[in-house]
Order: structure tokens, then C-alpha cells, then sequence
């Protein structure tokens, strides 16, 4: 790194500059989770648990830029079922210089999606969105998806509530080889806090 690019003071405590992402902070689990996905008879709907691992770290600099960041992972369970449906890890990150909330995961299905959105640093709510062929917040797919089940566009709400809970919603968007139009492939869930942060 060019350290005259690197910014002079760099603040070292990580969960009170996370502006909107340090109430994740922490241990989440929720057994509210619906998700709603293509089958070749139609929409199947999917009622599932979840646990959302969020863990502190930062400040991560680049040059000027400077990001305080939770890592991220979330496994997902149908309901009844021991075996996980769904898993992702990645990063989510804030830039307070910009008012900028980043998500950047991966699933084993072997997609990429960095989604990205504004939001002050008390928001209790925030929207994040990834548009495939961005050269920022976008989406990448393995060759088999992108020509068979192509990921078009990603939009996810999260709000905390005054009494702790943590609930988002989002929507999928894939374009099938040989299907008109396309599918919003959705989930939600609302979750509450198991542990604080390491």
C-alpha cells in the first residue's frame, strides 16, 4: 500500500464507527423464514430457520478510503430438517466518509453479489441493490447459471424494530434459458439476537 495515500488518523474501534451495520453485531437466529423459488411445476414456497453470524473487523483502508466491516456468514435450514437448504459468506461493510452500506457474499451454487445502497450512520432501515453486468454493485454467476439460470437483480430490505428484531426481505431476479420473462425468486425472515459480538 502507498502510505501517502493512507489517511493520517484511522479510528481502531471498529463497532462504533459501523455506523447503520453495528447493530448486527453479534448472533441471530429466526425460524420465520419463507422462501419462494422456481420449480418446473411453478413457485414453490419453502418455510425455513436461519442463524446470521456477524463478527466485527476493520478498519480496512484502501489508500483514502476507509471501510469498518462485519464478517459474514448464514445457513439456512427447511423447516423439520437438519440439513441446510441455503449458505453465504462474505462481507458487509460501512464507509463513513460516503454513507455507504456494502454487502459482498457468495453462495456454493457459485454466484457472486456485491449489493450496495446509502444510509445515515443512526438508519435503522437501509436497501441495498446488485444489477448484473455493473462494473460496482453487481453480479456474477458460474457459466453453467449465467447461461441456464442467470441472476439479473438482486434488491434486499433489512429494518431493525424498536424491540430488537431483525427482519429483511429480498428478491432474486433470474432469467431462465427457455422461460419468458423472469422470476423473483424471494425470501424473508425475522431473527433475533442469541449472543453480542465477539
Amino acid at each position: 500500500m502507498d502510505a501517502l495515500h493512507k489517511p493520517e488518523h484511522v479510528d481502531l474501534d471498529v463497532l462504533s464507527n459501523l455506523g447503520p451495520l453495528a447493530a448486527l453485531a453479534g448472533t441471530w437466529e429466526g425460524d420465520q423464514g419463507l422462501d419462494v423459488s422456481a420449480t418446473p411445476a411453478g413457485p414453490e414456497e419453502t418455510r425455513f430457520r436461519e442463524q446470521m453470524v456477524f463478527e466485527p473487523m476493520g478498519p480496512v483502508i484502501n489508500g483514502a478510503q476507509v471501510l469498518y466491516a462485519l464478517r459474514y456468514t448464514t445457513t439456512a435450514w427447511p423447516e423439520g430438517c437438519d440439513d441446510a437448504f441455503h449458505e453465504e459468506v462474505g462481507y458487509w461493510a460501512w464507509e463513513p466518509a460516503t454513507g455507504s452500506v456494502t454487502r459482498c457474499f457468495m453462495v456454493p451454487r457459485l454466484v457472486t453479489v456485491m449489493a450496495g445502497g446509502t444510509a445515515t450512520p443512526d438508519a435503522r432501515a437501509f436497501q441495498l441493490e446488485a444489477v448484473a453486468g455493473s462494473g460496482t454493485y453487481g453480479i456474477l454467476s458460474n457459466p453453467f447459471l449465467d447461461k441456464g439460470a442467470r441472476t439479473e437483480r438482486y434488491e434486499l430490505s433489512v429494518s431493525l424494530s424498536d424491540d430488537g428484531a431483525l427482519t429483511y426481505e429480498e428478491d432474486t431476479v433470474l432469467r431462465f434459458a427457455g422461460m419468458p420473462g423472469v422470476f423473483h425468486h424471494t425470501d424473508r425472515n425475522t431473527l433475533r439476537r442469541t449472543a453480542g459480538p465477539a
